[in-house]
């Protein structure tokens, strides 16, 4: 009776393969074959995108006399590197003026950024459109262009070589870019929920505060992003409206590592691993309000 079976199972398997689809087998191959190679491209571009950072990492832990050496592991881990840019090259108080100035700009942005947002998305006035598109114009002017201009209104103002004179130029940059993503964001908001609260007698600013502005914390999260770290990599108005070394941010603090003849790169990598940290940290905190306010609007239901 077992031998009559073992016999069976082998004719069925045989007569399954024999009935079964070459069409379907060979889509089925082909699908695998494609998905192995898409993983492949992506853990290529994984590598390609990663090792500059783990490059720069390992660098900052190397001695100075091994920066040239073959290897890209150091021989002895050490921290002089760090030591060296925080106590030589006070790169400690360049960061804390990166914070002050970063944190300001940011601050200030998001809240008008949310204001105008919301008055362009849900108030009717006279000459919205106008004043709309005439904001968003500034957004074809390359930075660069306004260097000069903004260079003689702060000197006018006596604002060049203060922090506050670099957060106004910061502000004045990053806010078209926010107020029209937030614009956007409220747009996609039910209209219904701000007649609810008219009808409630409600006022427009409390429609916004409790009502719209919970609602829209996809979109801060994401314009905080943006604005973090446009503002905190910034290097051009920072080297030209600063020149005080006790006032000035990281980026140009960074650059004033780079020698003339010779550069110490254990010690220049170090003070880029210490920069880069802050906007890891802030978008590790926000990642999931900001993948859901790039998502915003991609899917309807």
């Amino acid at each position: 009776m077992s031998t009559d079976t073992d016999v069976a199972r082998p004719a069925r398997a045989e007569g399954w393969l024999l009935g079964r689809d070459p069409r379907m087998a060979i889509a089925q191959g082909r699908h695998i074959v494609t998905r192995a190679l898409g993983y492949l491209v992506l853990v290529m571009l994984t590598v390609l995108s990663v090792f500059p950072l783990v490059w720069m990492v390992l660098t900052s832990l190397k001695d100075r006399t091994e920066t040239y050496s073959t290897s890209w592991l150091p021989s002895r881990v050490t921290f002089a590197s760090y030591l060296f840019v925080w106590e030589r090259m006070n790169v400690g108080l360049s960061l804390l003026n990166s914070v002050k100035v970063t944190v300001s700009t940011v601050v200030v942005v998001v809240a008008l950024a949310t204001l105008a947002g919301y008055a362009f998305a849900r108030i009717e006035f006279p000459g919205k459109q106008a004043i709309f598109l005439l904001l968003l114009s500034t957004l074809m002017v390359p930075g660069t262009v306004l260097l000069i201009p903004l260079f003689l209104q702060l000197s006018a103002l006596k604002l060049i070589d203060s922090q506050l004179g670099l957060i106004l130029a910061y502000i004045g940059s990053g806010l078209p870019f926010a107020m029209f993503l937030m614009r956007s964001f409220f747009a996609t908001l039910p209209a219904e929920l701000v007649d609810a609260g008219r009808i409630d007698g409600a006022s427009e600013f409390g429609i916004f505060a409790r009502i719209m502005l919970p609602l829209a914390r996809p979109g801060v999260a994401t314009i905080t992003i943006f604005q973090f770290m446009s503002t905190w990599n910034e290097f051009v108005f920072a080297a030209t409206f600063v020149h005080d070394p006790v006032k000035r941010t990281l980026q140009p603090a960074l650059y004033a590592l780079v020698g003339r003849y010779s550069t110490n790169w254990p010690a220049l990598t170090a003070a880029l691993t210490m920069s880069i940290a802050p906007i890891v940290m802030v978008y590790l905190l926000m990642q999931r309000q900001f993948v859901a306010g790039l998502t915003t609007g991609a899917i309807k239901g």
